[in-house]
């Protein structure tokens, strides 16, 4: 049997998906409330997962930050900035997909609810993977609107029906679907959605590029366990 063909583009989400960054967001939001006096949880962080970033802002002023959103958002992206001033902290399995994926031509693009500010580390690290980056203030509507999948798509010149997205939260997960593209989910702490049309990896480190072709051939896989 011939072998399915690869996507004509794979789209990466980053927090959480490429990047092991979402604690480092938890962690500066707690502190960021705490220094002006409220209260800030876990699953205050975990609601914000994959969203905008004037939603977090607005969730942080709700909380006790009495700031204005863009001074928010501009504290939050410098800590985060610092924190990964050396490189990207990637998700295991992440830079080798990226690499194996450059290696076979096949087109990336880096989809972010995060601004342009914060992509530098992994764009820099991934050495030129990325030919498009579609970033979160650069989008009229966010994730879990299909745009930034759209746009993406639309900059590489491919339909996205014939891309595969990898998304980690449910927003993501949301807007890759409604983009019409392929989606794998790839789990983390966040509950995905129960969608018939829905791939899911417990790992990056499971997934390997023919199951990214099966997938854009129509496929929904399940991929669990360490296949290396």
């Amino acid at each position: 049997m011939t072998p399915a063909p690869l996507p004509a583009a794979v789209l990466w989400d980053l927090d959480g998906t490429l990047v092991d960054t979402e604690v480092l967001w938890r962690e500066e939001e707690a502190a960021l409330v705490a220094e002006r006096g409220g209260t800030w949880t876990f699953e205050d962080g975990l609601a914000l997962v994959g969203t905008a970033l004037p939603v977090y802002a607005s969730a942080l002023q709700a909380a006790g930050v009495d700031l204005p959103a863009d001074e928010i958002i501009a504290r939050l992206s410098t800590r985060i900035i610092a924190r990964q001033s050396e490189s990207a902290r990637w998700q295991p399995g992440a830079r080798e997909l990226v690499a194996a994926l450059r290696a076979a031509g096949v087109p990336q693009a880096l989809v972010t609810s995060s601004y342009r500010n914060l992509t530098g580390p992994a764009v820099r690290d991934a050495d030129g993977a990325f030919a498009v980056v579609v970033p979160g203030d650069e989008v009229s509507h966010a994730k879990p609107d299909p745009e930034p999948y759209l746009l993406a798509a639309s900059r590489l010149g491919v339909a996205p029906e014939r891309c595969v997205v990898i998304e980690d939260s449910r927003v993501g997960v949301a807007a890759g679907l409604a983009s019409g593209a392929h989606v794998l989910a790839v789990e983390s702490e966040v509950e995905l959605p129960d969608d018939h049309r829905l791939s899911v990896a417990d790992s990056l480190l499971t997934v390997r590029l023919d199951d990214l072709a099966r997938i854009a051939a129509g496929e929904v896989l399940e991929l669990r366990g360490d296949r290396v």
